[in-house]
């Protein structure tokens, strides 16, 4: 790859401090150590109330428009979400109502998550993987799920967690040429 990777990962919470923020940049950090990436990560806290005004992407404020514009244009889409009633929080399903239909067409996208408790972890699978199946993308096989047992203080202290971000970064390095199949094997 002779450009740097546009990897635009999305944190849907709405609160700070955030896990899902630290999950998404851990995530982030470890594509990084694995691919030549240039990162930008949207945090749904930061354009939430503009977000929310905004009915059709014809009413989108700036800030609002140049983060559904680098949604778009990702050639890797990361997107984690707290889990809110047992599914992502409604204002992150909006920032997606106003990305054009045809926009994540074989967009590769990595999913990841954080709840309460392992009772959620099932968002992936039957929240957020639908959602991007929508849009034709193409959800990578490996997600990543997380609980508030698995933070302490807002940084990630459990090594299983943090062995799942590994595998999910190492299984989403070779669509971009970052790993050759046979490491990933020998691993």
């Amino acid at each position: 790859m002779s450009r740097p990777l546009n990897v635009v990962a999305v944190s849907g919470g709405t609160w700070r401090p955030s896990r899902t923020l630290v999950l998404t940049q851990a995530i982030v950090a470890q594509l990084g150590e694995l691919l030549p990436i240039r990162a930008q990560v949207i945090e749904l806290t930061d354009i939430a109330r503009p977000l929310g005004a905004a009915l059709s992407r014809q009413e989108a404020a700036a800030e609002v428009e140049a983060s559904l514009a680098a949604i778009e244009n990702a050639d890797l889409l990361i997107v984690a979400s707290p889990v809110y009633r047992g599914s992502y929080p409604g204002l992150l399903k909006h920032l997606f109502d106003l990305v054009d239909l045809n926009a994540l067409i074989d967009t590769p996208v990595l999913l990841a998550a954080t709840g309460g408790s392992d009772r959620h972890a099932l968002v992936l699978d039957h929240q957020l993987r639908p959602l991007f199946s929508f849009f034709q993308a193409l959800t990578l096989p490996i997600g990543v799920y997380a609980t508030e047992a698995d933070f302490s203080n807002y940084q990630i202290t459990s090594e299983l967690l943090q062995a799942r971000i590994r595998l999910a970064a190492e299984r989403a390095a070779p669509l971009f040429g970052g790993l050759s199949n046979h490491l990933l094997k020998i691993a």
